[in-house]
């Protein structure tokens, strides 16, 4: 008898509107977030809560819609680098057969886009990709619970120094994380 074969994943649509100014970029959804058709879906990634930190507002207390209100309203457009995959479990590691999303398609829908960021090294493998749209692109520590080496705080002036230099921060927001990192 045949092994079964590890079935086809399809990911997220692009959160996005045309007031997008930074395009944060995942790799693909783990299992937590596609079974709750929810970017960042587990409760222990990191994604909201740095969010809700460098704005300093409770998202984790706002409904998904609610938060992607938020960040759209911010400037924040949100995809991953892949479409679909063929993967066990939630690991980057265990990605196969990936197939690229529409990334040049998508910053053509975005006339303020700035940059782009890769939340994550895998993401980050898509980089040549992103470079060749023309416009600033940084690798960005990732918001997964598996990434352990890297504390809330170190992650969240990481993702500060990009969404300062982009505008998704308010005055007051660029020198909370100035003023703590002293």
């Amino acid at each position: 008898m045949a092994e079964a074969e590890t079935p086809r994943l399809r990911g997220l649509a692009p959160v996005f509107s045309a007031q997008a100014r930074l395009l944060v970029l995942g790799s693909f959804p783990g299992e937590a977030s596609l079974r709750a058709q929810q970017y960042y879906g587990h409760p222990r990634n990191h994604f909201w809560p740095l969010l809700a930190a460098l704005w300093g507002q409770d998202l984790l207390a706002l409904s998904y819609e609610e938060r992607i209100a938020a960040a759209q309203a911010r400037g924040l457009a949100i995809w991953d680098v892949y479409a679909s995959c063929e993967r066990e479990g939630s690991l980057d590691s265990a990605i196969r057969a990936a197939a690229p999303n529409d990334l040049a398609g998508l910053a053509r829908k975005l006339p303020l886009l700035q940059a782009i960021a890769h939340n994550g090294g895998e993401s980050a493998r898509s980089m040549k990709i992103t470079q060749a749209l023309g416009l600033p692109v940084y690798r960005l520590p990732s918001t997964s619970p598996a990434n352990a080496s890297w504390s809330f705080e170190r992650k969240r002036a990481a993702w500060h120094e990009v969404f300062a230099r982009h505008g998704l921060l308010r005055p007051h927001e660029q020198e909370a994380v100035t003023n703590t990192q002293g």
